[in-house]
């Protein structure tokens, strides 16, 4: 057996567990390091549920707590439609690429233990475990690759990975990007089981469940596992085809086996309302040093922090003569090379799937900060460093920690957290390496590790708060408002609006309903496009979809019920889900909201304004999409605007019923249209009896279409009440879309069935199907050219393999294949 000897090794010391046992402890120290510093950084600052701050902010707020909140539905089998389809939000979305960008880790439904009311515990609770699983899965691969170190280095180790910067303040409210907290070490595993030829099916079930849980921070891990292999092929003696081909056939089959949730988001992200398109800035390099500090926020520069132990190892390794010149070289340049590759605008494509996102910049850093994890390790498994190295190292921490200086996010609790960490890390490694220092070193590093992460946890909570956008946490009035929604939802006989003032940018999700309301990443353009050509209001660009409060828009969607002013009101009859419109040309609309609202209605609702006033009896619509401020009429109450392009769209609002002639509204200054609209009431109560007369008279929604029935045979043009987003086909067809709404055309027609199925699903199935076809010839080939009975297995290339019980204790003596 040919093997590469470490120079001097050290097993086990004396009276440890054995390994099996001693793995088991690592990763559980690991674990518990990661839930009590987070637990006490927040517990410091006060921030739920350790006290009275929230942590309602952002995408956190927007997004993630609401979503979850509706898996929690689908679970308990309360929700309106299914896994296809989500007929709450958005008038009716594709629920799948939601499902897979934001709900679909494993951990995901863990959320329906937890009572509803308690969605944000269930959240955090969740964020919590990510983040000690990683640190447990970091430990694991720390463990499987030596254990050399004592078996307390690896549980630190990998608890410094799990409390980077990155995870403590950007993983923190994005918890979905925690899976790919996890994705790394478990893909690094992979990589390296791949390099010794084992365990082929559990790699590739490992590489699809990653890719499932988060497709885009799993996309960076498995870059960042890729670098970990080459790192370990180079450093023993340089790459293997043959090994290289293994792990990328591995990774392609999990990509493959993932496919029915990647290619449904894939498509969705292409026919998504276009996001901003930013040109990458790379951030100061004082701001870039001064990240690698524990204590410190910032937006646009890299979250770098790793524990002051891992960096002082890490400058240590360069330094030291006991480790073989080219694994010291290899280990070094790989994380220098990987820090200026965040810096780099290529690299920095490369690292973002090729677009630049809108938000930080730097969400990457995660494996930045595993790779300096494996560095330390790299050198640890041949003792603690010397002085010698244990000095320069230090050099080079001070030194970057200068440099920092000049950068205002290194504050002075920051360089004062570092440099105590950086004296606390020097003397446990100058220690003696006697037994009764063991327990000194161990406490000392620990107390480094958790006292750095804890005050950066605290630090990013408070921040946090400050900088971003907040909205206020799921309490007792969301929950009175909920039970008024649930109270009065009629659907489908009628939509249920969620209404204003809004919660957060899903308040379907979160409150009950069917409105307009929408939030994600794969808003459809199409509903985008529908909304503001109705007069809709939006922020984020477009993709944030705020409720329309305007009765023909309501006569529109069916929405019967909606909240407004503390209750829920009825807005009286309207016309089901699917109405008949008469044969002809669909309409198109042109720059006037209210003309556009009349077209989908088919009649005239609006008076026009005379010298910029109403006419008595109409009620008074004004429309200031780019205006920002308070319009009012009369003496009636302020009415808030907040528009200006191209972050916001401020919606259509209502000023009240016009109170006298000539009495004009008072709009707020500045660029951009501004247009009244005089509804007439009993007008709009004629047209919706007029579609009433043909419309159907039940209408099923499914988890996967609809079926609607009409009274006696209709021939025109049926119409949904839903957007007509990619994926739906009527009887058999594509739909024939009427002006951003899903229609078909029928003849003597009793009955019409749409049926749903999300773009790319059948594609990813039969990508799943051919890597599952794929994985089974590959398991019987590998079976058919396995060595007989009895004889020792080979490594792949062609060399006989130690048995297990000598690979075992070679390993334990710091010796590798």
């Amino acid at each position: 057996m040919r093997t590469a000897l470490r120079t001097a090794p050290r097993a086990e010391a004396p009276g440890t567990p054995a390994p099996r046992r001693a793995t088991a402890a690592a990763t559980a120290l690991a674990g518990l390091l990661a839930v009590a510093a987070v637990c006490a950084g927040d517990a410091a600052a006060r921030v739920f549920p350790f006290g009275p701050r929230h942590r309602s902010v952002n995408d956190l707020a927007n997004q993630f707590v609401p979503f979850h909140a509706h898996l929690w539905d689908l679970l308990h089998g309360r929700a309106d439609g299914g896994l296809p389809l989500n007929w709450r939000a958005g008038w009716g979305t594709s629920f799948l690429p939601d499902y897979g960008t934001y709900l679909s880790s494993p951990l995901a439904p863990l959320v329906a233990l937890a009572p509803r009311a308690d969605v944000e515990y269930a959240v955090y609770a969740l964020t919590v475990l990510k983040t000690a699983l990683a640190a447990a899965a970091t430990a694991l691969l720390l463990r499987r690759l030596s254990t050399a170190p004592a078996w307390w280095w690896p549980g630190l180790l990998g608890a410094a990975y799990a409390l980077c910067g990155w995870s403590l303040v950007e993983g923190a409210y994005n918890p979905m990007w925690l899976d790919g907290l996890i994705a790394f070490p478990l893909l690094c595993l992979v990589a390296e089981r791949a390099r010794e030829g084992r365990r082929p099916l559990a790699g590739v079930l490992t590489v699809a469940v990653c890719w499932t849980a988060n497709f885009y921070t799993a996309y960076m891990a498995t870059l960042g596992a890729a670098l970990f292999l080459l790192a370990r092929l180079t450093a023993t003696g340089g790459p293997r085809p043959r090994v290289l081909l293994r792990a990328a056939v591995t990774a392609a089959l999990g990509v493959g086996l993932a496919a029915p949730v990647l290619a449904p988001v894939f498509l969705s992200t292409r026919q998504a309302y276009p996001g901003v398109v930013r040109d990458f800035d790379a951030a100061g390099a004082t701001d870039v040093l001064a990240r690698l500090l524990p204590g410190t926020y910032g937006f646009s520069t890299p979250a770098a922090f790793v524990a002051t132990p891992v960096l002082l190892l890490v400058a240590s390794l360069a330094f030291r003569r006991d480790v073989p010149g080219r694994e010291r070289r290899v280990w070094t340049g790989l994380v220098l090379g990987a820090a200026l590759s965040l810096q780099w605008g290529p690299t920095h494509l490369v690292w973002h799937l090729f677009a630049t996102p809108n938000g930080s910049p730097y969400r990457q850093s995660f494996v930045l900060a595993g790779l300096l994890v494996l560095a330390a390790h790299a050198g640890l498994v041949h003792g603690p460093p010397g002085r010698r190295p244990l000095a320069a190292g230090g050099a080079v921490v001070l030194a970057l920690t200068a440099a920092a200086v000049p950068s205002p996010l290194a504050t002075r609790p920051a360089l004062l957290l570092a440099l105590a960490g950086l004296a606390a890390t020097a003397g446990a490694l100058a220690l003696p390496r006697r037994r009764r220092h063991a327990v000194l070193a161990a406490l000392l590093v620990t107390g480094t590790l958790l006292g750095q992460a804890a005050a950066t946890t605290a630090y990013a909570d408070r921040r946090r708060l400050a900088h971003l956008d907040d909205y206020p946490p799921y309490g007792p009035e969301q929950e009175r408002r909920a039970a008024a929604l649930a109270a009065a939802d009629g659907w489908p006989e009628y939509r249920t609006d969620s209404g204003l003032p809004r919660v957060a940018g899903n308040d379907p999700l979160l409150l009950g309903g069917q409105g307009a309301a929408y939030y994600s990443s794969h808003t459809p353009a199409v509903l985008t496009g529908l909304l503001t050509g109705l007069g809709g209001g939006w922020t984020s660009r477009g993709r944030n979809l705020q409720s329309l409060d305007n009765p023909v828009v309501d006569a529109l969607f069916g929405v019967g019920a909606r909240w407004w002013d503390g209750g829920v009101v009825r807005t009286g009859p309207v016309p089901p889900l699917v109405t008949v419109r008469p044969p002809g040309p669909a309409p198109v609309f042109g720059p006037s909201p209210f003309r556009n609202q009349e077209l989908l209605l088919g009649a005239r609702v609006y008076a026009a304004p005379a010298a910029g006033a109403c006419p008595v009896g109409t009620e008074v619509f004004l429309w200031a999409p780019e205006r920002t401020g308070e319009a009012r009429l009369g003496t009636g109450a302020p009415v808030r605007l907040l528009g200006g392009g191209p972050k916001r769209r401020a919606a259509m609002v209502s000023l009240g019923p016009q109170p006298a002639p000539g009495v004009r509204p008072r709009v707020p200054a500045g660029r951009g249209p501004a247009e009244l609209g005089c509804l007439d009431r009993t007008r709009l109560r004629t047209a919706v009896a007029a579609l009433r007369a043909s419309a159907a008279v039940t209408v099923t929604p499914t988890q996967a279409g609809l079926t609607a029935r009409f009274r006696a045979p209709v021939t025109g043009t049926a119409v949904v009440a839903a957007p007509a987003i990619a994926g739906w086909t009527c009887r058999g067809r594509e739909p024939v879309p009427y002006a951003g709404l899903l229609a078909a055309r029928v003849t003597a027609a009793t009955t019409l069935e749409c049926s749903f199925r999300p773009p790319g699903l059948l594609p990813g199935l039969a990508a799943a199907a051919l890597a599952a076809l794929a994985l089974v010839v590959r398991a019987v080939v590998r079976r058919r050219r396995s060595p007989a009975a009895g004889a020792p297995p080979r490594t792949t290339d062609g060399r006989e393999r130690a048995l297990p019980a000598v690979r075992s204790a070679s390993r334990g003596a710091g010796v590798t294949s």
